[in-house]
């Protein structure tokens, strides 16, 4: 299933219209698992962090033992080249993906040199700004390093992900708020989680159960930058309950606000609507 419209997908050393067929029934990345991806965006004219995506979709490649073909600079000129085929003005979902073809002599692990990449552009617009979401507690939590690749982007993660916001639907919101094996708030089941508190901003530490994302990384920095008291910090539920206010990070829609959490009622304001602007005022730097 497409995830947008407009699909361009570069394969084999040449660009396809459509969503095409890339993988064999036989290869590894489809009946082991062994598939990564990365998510960049084209909108209004900018590509921030492109290359920085690029680079993670090589080292979560190396996480997974899948051996990458490309370096991140000739995925950065591929995924340049099939933009510029868009209507100006044009929002693009960035997707590069390497696969596993074949199996070592153990079978379920890979084996190295034989890989399979595509890169995937799909024109999707940028959700309204001003939408907010709402989150909820999950039974389901991120796992640890110890018992899956959390240090890569890897597709085999999502169904996690899947089963947290099917049961947040399910009870009436918009996203998760998810734990990690301790019981402190990680992330949420889609992006990294933001909270304000007396002016001051936290977000959970790093400790190898998620992705300290590349959105989450650069929002840091400007914050920090702009004079902005920024925490990473081992956080919990009842942190998220005292909060005066709650937001999102990702590559998807960037900075998104939530607008409650369970019974408890966040209003959006001037430190979400900081982060986003900080972000938004930088990015314009990154042409495409």
């Amino acid at each position: 299933m497409a995830f947008g419209k407009n699909i361009r997908t570069w394969f084999e050393g040449a660009w396809h219209e459509g969503d095409i067929a890339v993988m064999r029934a036989a290869d590894h990345g489809l009946w082991q698992g062994s598939s990564v991806f990365d998510g960049a965006r084209l909108f209004d004219g900018v590509v921030p962090d492109l290359d920085a995506h690029c680079a993670r979709t090589n080292r979560s490649a190396e996480a997974l033992m899948i051996t990458p073909t490309l370096a991140a600079e000739e995925i950065v000129e591929i995924a340049r080249e099939g933009l510029r085929k868009y209507d100006k003005g044009a929002a693009v979902y960035v997707r590069p993906m390497y696969w596993a073809i074949a199996g070592s002599d153990l079978g379920v692990a890979p084996k190295p040199g034989e890989t399979g990449f595509a890169l995937c552009l799909e024109e999707v617009a940028m959700p309204d700004p001003g939408k907010s979401t709402t989150l909820t507690t999950t039974q389901f939590r991120r796992p640890v390093l110890a018992d899956n690749v959390t240090d890569a982007k890897a597709g085999c993660l999502y169904p996690n992900n899947a089963r947290m916001l099917v049961e947040a639907q399910r009870k009436g919101f918009g996203n998760a708020l998810v734990q990690d094996a301790m019981g402190n708030v990680a992330e949420s089941a889609t992006a990294n989680v933001w909270m304000v508190k007396d002016g001051e901003y936290f977000t959970p530490m790093p400790n190898g159960t998620f992705l300290a994302g590349l959105t989450r990384k650069r929002i840091m920095g400007l914050l920090r930058e702009g004079g902005e008291t920024v925490h990473e910090a081992v956080l919990t539920l009842d942190d998220f309950r005292n909060a005066d206010e709650v937001f999102l990070t990702g590559n998807f829609a960037k900075v998104t606000p939530v607008a409650g959490f369970d019974d408890v009622s966040y209003t959006p304001g001037k430190g979400t609507q900081r982060a986003r602007e900080a972000y938004m005022d930088w990015a314009q730097g990154s042409p495409l």
